[in-house]
């Protein structure tokens, strides 16, 4: 156990202390603040910046005059039906009008084209808004055409609400939200994927370093192969998520601290806009607090201790599975360019679990969710994709001693490959040298 600490503590300092490193992790989050703070900066400076439009309407069909608003933004002037739209276009050109909606006769059927002319690109709100004035007032004509009052359409329209509600002996009666669970089990499962991939690198990279590193063989010779593995494996995988878990507190630092400084104590929404007195408005009323009601129940219907605490050991443990399979590839190759075809294949099963996702989150308890949550190496995703939905707590502990189990075994392979492959140069060993590697 000493050597393996020293070992891990080796891996761990060495890493850690490199400039790349810490490039890296402090670069990072400065990207991905940006990333989630880009779309609401472009958004308010567009609205700062955009100007006051004069839209001529020439409706020679005379369905749609007064049909649009006037706003701070965009102004409607309406033209005698008999004006040409060559001219109008001119005034285009000329810059009297920034752009001209055309909806041209029809004899036999109902209004359903225009055209918007402009000089410039048209703000997808106002070709949004002008769409949709004209459907209304459409569908409107066509409703007193047929004998219906639109008033009558309007408050027969009504939504229905399912509330699932799941029966479980020890908990009772427990409402569901399916589309909450879905999108917390898949955002979880993505994120286990992602960190796999662009960490168990890390360990083959470092696996195909020291085989470079002659003076292994000399280390080699007093530790065990499988405590050398296994520090390394350990040592590499806690550097990845300490890295990952920076990218995380920094990223969201930033993002706060940024957004304190552009809007204050005040809320950026997604879109740009400020939040604060909206929402302030929104829960005075009494719809407004039956949906602050019902995110309340959706928040206590989620299992947030058991989704984080086996979010955690799937995280950790499906991480350090891969880690060691990457370090056994590291252990038989020379070269990150003779490891790809390694690689894609121990990516394939992962590949499935994501394919597998959609099926599993329409039917959590089927055979496949099942299986495909047992088997370690799809586990990490497929479980965490279950977990949300509910999953007896005897499946889960089965699956992640399963994960264990295969983690150290996979490892004492890794090792035994580490141990022969260690001292080879030159030479791709094809897969009946390898077993007999495994067998000395």
């Amino acid at each position: 156990m000493n050597n393996l600490s020293i070992i891990l503590k080796r891996e761990y300092l060495t890493r850690v202390k490199k400039r790349s490193f810490l490039i890296i992790t402090f670069l990072g989050p400065l990207f991905f603040a940006a990333l989630i703070l880009a779309p609401s900066l472009l958004m308010l400076k567009s609205e700062s910046i955009e100007t006051k439009k004069t839209i001529a309407v020439l409706d020679e069909t005379n369905w749609f005059n007064g049909r649009f608003e006037n706003t701070d933004i965009n102004t409607f002037i309406y033209t005698d039906i008999n004006e040409n739209i060559d001219s109008l276009k001119k005034f285009i050109i000329e810059g009297i009008y920034d752009a001209v909606l055309y909806v041209p006769a029809t004899e036999l059927n109902v209004p359903t084209n225009a055209k918007l002319y402009s000089n410039k690109q048209i703000p997808m709100s106002l070709s949004s808004y002008i769409k949709s004035a004209m459907k209304q007032e459409v569908e409107h004509r066509k409703l007193l055409a047929h004998g219906i009052d639109p008033k009558v359409v309007k408050s027969v329209d009504t939504s229905i609400n399912i509330a699932t509600i799941r029966m479980d002996e020890e908990e009772g009666e427990k409402t569901i939200y399916t589309e909450l669970e879905s999108i917390i089990g898949m955002l979880l499962a993505f994120v286990i994927y992602l960190v796999i991939f662009l960490f168990s690198n890390q360990v083959l990279r470092g696996v195909i370093e020291e085989k470079s590193n002659r003076i292994v063989e000399v280390i080699i010779s007093s530790v065990k192969p499988f405590e050398l593995m296994m520090g390394k494996i350990l040592g590499i995988a806690l550097v990845g998520l300490t890295q990952f878990v920076l990218w995380i507190v920094l990223t969201i630092g930033i993002y706060f601290l940024a957004n304190g400084i552009i809007l204050g104590p005040e809320i950026m929404s997604p879109t740009g806009t400020i939040m604060t007195e909206e929402i302030s408005q929104i829960v005075e009323t009494s719809q407004g607090q039956d949906i602050m009601l019902e995110v309340v129940n959706m928040i206590e219907s989620i299992n947030f201790k058991a989704i984080l605490t086996s979010f955690l050991f799937y995280f950790v443990f499906g991480f350090l599975l891969y880690a060691a399979l990457f370090a056994a590839v590291g252990g038989m190759v020379d070269s990150e360019t003779d490891s790809n075809q390694f690689v894609t294949t121990l990516s394939m099963p992962l590949m499935v679990a994501i394919v597998c996702s959609t099926g599993i989150m329409n039917n959590p308890d089927s055979g496949l969710g099942i299986w495909l949550s047992m088997i370690p190496f799809t586990s990490p995703v497929s479980m965490m994709i279950r977990i949300p939905f509910g999953v007896p707590y005897w499946q889960i502990a089965v699956s992640l001693l399963i994960l264990v189990i295969t983690f150290i075994f996979t490892t004492w392979i890794a090792a035994k490959i580490y141990r022969t492959g260690i001292l080879m140069y030159g030479k791709k060993p094809s897969w009946k040298e390898i077993w007999k590697w495994l067998r000395y």
